[in-house]
């Protein structure tokens, strides 16, 4: 799983997301990419399953580019645990993504390929997406 390998605050606060993605909103790598069409935490364990739908699909073929990282730590209490005591500990990683964030980019392989492989993995992610080529934009 992706995770940060040093962070200069241990926990933080949960914050909004409200607005478009000003950053990362453009195809930069490859042919085709994945955009986010709503907002959304997507977790380490989230974006690894995608990155292996594309891999597994496209036969270890073409190029893939992971174009959000997991850096906002969710902290969750224990079950059964009373109130009060604290924040709880670190349970995951995720990465906060807004409408219009470019996810997952492809390049080196078929449209076909790229945007069935691109359909699959769409399924493990918690955020509504669409295909992009180059061309489109």
């Amino acid at each position: 799983m992706l995770t940060p390998k040093r962070t200069k605050y241990r926990k933080s606060f949960r914050g909004s997301r409200a607005g478009m993605s000003m950053r990362g909103a453009e195809i930069n790598f490859g042919e085709f990419g994945m955009k986010a069409l709503s907002s959304g935490w997507v977790s380490s364990k989230q974006i690894e399953a995608a990155r292996r739908t594309l891999t597994h699909y496209t036969k270890r073929g073409g190029r893939i580019w992971i174009r959000i990282f997991p850096d906002k730590p969710i902290s969750k209490k224990p079950l059964e645990t009373r109130m009060g005591g604290g924040k709880g500990d670190i349970a995951e990683y995720v990465a906060v993504v807004k409408p219009g964030r470019i996810l997952f980019e492809m390049g080196a392989i078929p449209r076909e390929t790229a945007q069935e492989a691109m359909r699959l993995a769409a399924a493990k992610l918690p955020v509504k997406v669409k295909f992009l080529s180059r061309e489109e934009v």
